[in-house]
């Protein structure tokens, strides 16, 4: 975003990327927590992970909406 600025379409489609901010404040919590729980920080990485391996959906639509009608046919 840096390179193409606030109005490409990858900024667009990501806003205000909730997914990112969730998971760097969850990696940030899950390391005091490992210091009294390990399993739960644990838990937490699994779960981070998790929440990555899910597609972005707004990209997707973003991409779409863009590209224009013949975009799904080829």
């Amino acid at each position: 975003m840096a390179l193409h600025g606030k109005e490409s379409r990858i900024a667009t489609a990501l806003g205000r990327d909730f997914k990112g901010k969730l998971s760097l404040v969850s990696c940030l919590l899950a390391i005091p927590i490992s210091f009294v729980a390990a399993p739960l920080a644990m838990a937490i990485y699994v779960m981070v992970a998790a929440v990555w391996l899910v597609p972005d959906q707004r990209i997707e639509r973003s991409l779409r909406s863009t590209a224009g009608p013949s975009a799904g046919s080829e």
